[in-house]
């Protein structure tokens, strides 16, 4: 009897762990979370075309590439959109040539993809992205293929809530420099262009050009919000469109700072307008293509869930 009870004992005991192991398992095991729009993260949208990304998960380094940046300065990491995010105080981040963002025909047709958190900075103008040619050869802040900042300056209607959203391409066929560019805050306020109330949180900061077409467009939480009427850019007279972006190589990618003699490029001037960034910068990404619509209300949506 006493040995029958020990087994008995040691049933019911292996029964039991079972069963606390199964529950276990079964609640552990949550199902996966519903695609947004088909896609299930934001790296999933556009990914073939993707030449660059900066996760900012505790690395400055281009995740692609693993390149480090050669200069970092006022720069720290905050809680971010997804993950973590680039803090900057008065900050901002040199890198060498990245290879994939440094041929005559990178990008042709580009989207740069970005998160921004900042005040909107009365006087003062913040770049958040550019990408340039060298140290030595950069003649002028805008003297390279791109530039994303914000401008708040006195040219424009601003209030302390509001963030102008301002992004420019340059192309340089034959060696020669043809640029355009397009804002949200020109012309008729909800006609024209939308206002991006946007300051002191997170806003979803994307700049396309579709060079097939030659135009231009900004876009705040995926909502297009740049001037209607500068969508065209376009040379000459008739006017024909500035078409695919040819980049002078080789190329570097500033983050924060403009490519001026404060962040080392010495034959740029400082401008009296610009100032270097604060505040937070996520997610920031590089496409060879013109995102669609519904990519970019994409990566919007996955990118706010933290996907």
């Amino acid at each position: 009897m006493k040995r029958s009870k020990s087994k008995l004992v040691i049933l019911t005991v292996t029964a039991l762990i079972g069963i606390i192991i199964f529950n276990a398992c079964s609640k552990s095991s949550t199902p996966p979370l519903p695609p947004i729009n088909g896609y299930n993260t934001s790296n999933d949208v556009a990914k073939t075309n993707l030449l660059a990304h900066w996760t900012f998960d505790g690395t400055n380094n281009e995740t692609i590439s693993s390149t480090a940046p050669t200069v970092t300065t006022g720069a720290s990491f905050t809680a971010g959109v997804k993950g973590q995010a680039l803090s900057l105080n008065n900050g901002y981040l040199v890198f060498p040539t990245i290879a994939a963002l440094s041929s005559a025909n990178a990008i042709g047709s580009v989207t740069v993809s970005c998160w921004v958190n900042t005040d909107n900075r009365d006087s003062l103008a913040s770049s958040v992205f550019c990408l340039t040619k060298t140290l030595t050869a950069q003649t002028d802040w805008n003297d390279g293929p791109l530039n994303v900042y914000l401008e708040t300056g006195k040219n424009h209607l601003t209030y302390d809530d509001t963030l102008v959203l301002h992004s420019a391409f340059a192309t340089y066929p034959g060696g020669v420099r043809e640029g355009g560019d397009n804002i949200n805050d020109y012309g008729v306020r909800g006609t024209d262009f939308q206002t991006v109330h946007g300051t002191k949180k997170w806003v979803h900061y994307v700049m396309r050009y579709d060079g097939v077409g030659s135009f231009i467009d900004i876009y705040a939480d995926g909502v297009r919000v740049s001037n209607n009427n500068f969508r065209f850019r376009s040379t000459g007279t008739p006017a024909v469109g500035l078409g695919l972006i040819i980049s002078p190589v080789p190329t570097q990618v500033v983050i924060g700072g403009w490519p001026n003699a404060t962040t080392g490029y010495t034959n740029s001037a400082v401008q009296s307008w610009q100032g270097l960034y604060v505040g937070s910068i996520d997610e920031i990404r590089v496409y060879n293509a013109a995102l669609t619509d519904l990519e970019i209300g994409s990566l919007y949506q996955l990118e706010l869930a933290g996907r």
